[in-house]
């Protein structure tokens, strides 16, 4: 009884309809078995890779095919039926066509893997940004699977889908990375390849420095006079040195006697971030559900929802009389530990598990929700939270956070 061969075929050329469909069509007429397949389009040049099983070839006709497209008599009569049809087709259609048969039992068993994806963002993703990275994953004993291109717009992103047999610490990870980050100004970021990677659900926003550019208290301690000392606290506060309770009512109480007319006044002048408006536009009509949660107040986060038509905004309340703040906060203040108690709430009314949440904040009282979320980020964070947060982005663009998702720009534009 003839042996059985693994061959590999691989077929490249000008891309154009029709290609796949005439391959597998002689394969499936010949009644070889389909092992794997796998086709990629770069720059409009094809390349289909099919790993079959085939019986009878000898193992003398290994090699590659001319690249030339030569037909000769001598190449048909060395060659099966099966690759004689190959060989003519590719030259009908303008292709490079080689083959390796694969001797029987030399196929590479498959091994349990670790399957995870690189994300590259930044600037300029250049060659020698791709050769320190994949040198580090070499190092680390990972195996890149598929590089693919999601971005060249705004920013540039890539993409690599990579496999280890063992469990890779994507934090630890990410130290071995940051100096990439300090050099070329790019973002990596290693996750999981699971079922809950690219199917989010919900995301959850902080507002000042993320959804907005500016600190809304600080722009009100600017009317008042104020603004140094309070820039000072905040800066404390979202660096963890002091409580975030504390640091709110300490700025809370500078603010005694402003007019609340002054509050519409710094809402009207409050910068979205660049991205916002595209990332939640697009969130939505995808069918996310879409939350602020902020230490801020809800004059502003009021606006901002109905602005952005979010489904949720929670902040804290200014106590105003008379037309005037009294320096003080009306009941709980919603600090870290409110933020993800918050969020998980919204969860659990949604019917969303946290795996499908993203959290996105620039203070150490983002923390507790980032750390929870299934996609938590730190945007544009103090070193602090940077460290202790599992994704970390320095890019301006809030939108850049689609690309994590594996959102490509062909995506956006659709």
């Amino acid at each position: 009884m003839p042996r059985k061969n693994a061959i590999h075929l691989s077929l490249s050329g000008p891309d154009k309809p029709g290609i796949t469909a005439a391959f597998t069509q002689i394969l499936s007429d010949s009644g070889v078995r389909l092992l794997d397949i796998e086709q990629v389009v770069t720059h409009s040049i094809l390349f289909l890779s099919l790993l079959i099983e085939f019986e009878g070839l000898s193992d003398r006709s290994t090699g590659p095919l001319p690249q030339d497209k030569a037909v000769t008599p001598d190449l048909i009569k060395s060659s099966s039926h099966l690759l004689r049809d190959l060989v003519f087709k590719a030259h009908a259609m303008d292709l490079s066509l080689q083959f390796k048969v694969i001797r029987p039992g030399t196929l590479l068993k498959r091994l349990p893997l670790q399957n995870y994806i690189v994300t590259c963002l930044g600037p300029k993703i250049s060659l020698p940004v791709i050769g320190k990275l994949t040198a580090i994953l070499s190092k680390e004993k990972i195996n890149i699977q598929k590089i693919s291109t999601i971005a060249r717009k705004q920013l540039e992103c890539i993409e690599m889908s990579v496999s280890a047999h063992k469990e890779i610490n994507s934090r630890s990870m990410r130290k071995k990375l940051l100096h990439l980050n300090t050099e070329f100004g790019i973002d990596i970021a290693v996750q999981d390849e699971s079922a809950y990677r690219r199917p989010k659900r919900l995301i959850v926003m902080d507002m000042d420095s993320t959804l907005i550019q500016v600190e809304v208290i600080d722009e009100l301690a600017k009317e008042v006079g104020a603004g140094k000392r309070v820039a000072e606290i905040t800066h404390r506060a979202m660096n963890g040195e002091i409580s975030f309770q504390k640091s709110l009512r300490e700025r809370v109480r500078l603010l005694r006697g402003l007019p609340e007319k002054v509050l519409d006044k710094v809402y009207r002048r409050m910068p979205y971030t660049v991205g916002a408006k595209a990332l939640i536009s697009f969130l939505k009509r995808s069918g996310y559900r879409t939350a602020v949660i902020s230490g801020g107040f809800d004059y502003f986060t009021s606006r901002v929802k109905a602005s952005l038509q979010l489904d949720y905004a929670y902040s804290n309340q200014l106590e105003i009389k008379e037309g005037l703040l009294t320096g003080k906060v009306l009941g709980e203040i919603v600090d870290g530990k409110k933020k993800a108690l918050l969020m998980e709430e919204i969860s659990k009314k949604e019917g969303i598990t946290l795996d499908q949440v993203i959290a996105i904040g620039d203070g150490s009282n983002d923390l507790p929700m980032i750390t929870r979320a299934g996609l938590g980020i730190a945007f544009n964070a103090k070193p602090r939270v940077r460290e202790a947060a599992h994704f970390s982005i320095t890019q301006k663009r809030l939108d850049s956070i689609l690309y994590l998702l594996g959102i490509t720009d062909q995506d956006l534009r659709a």
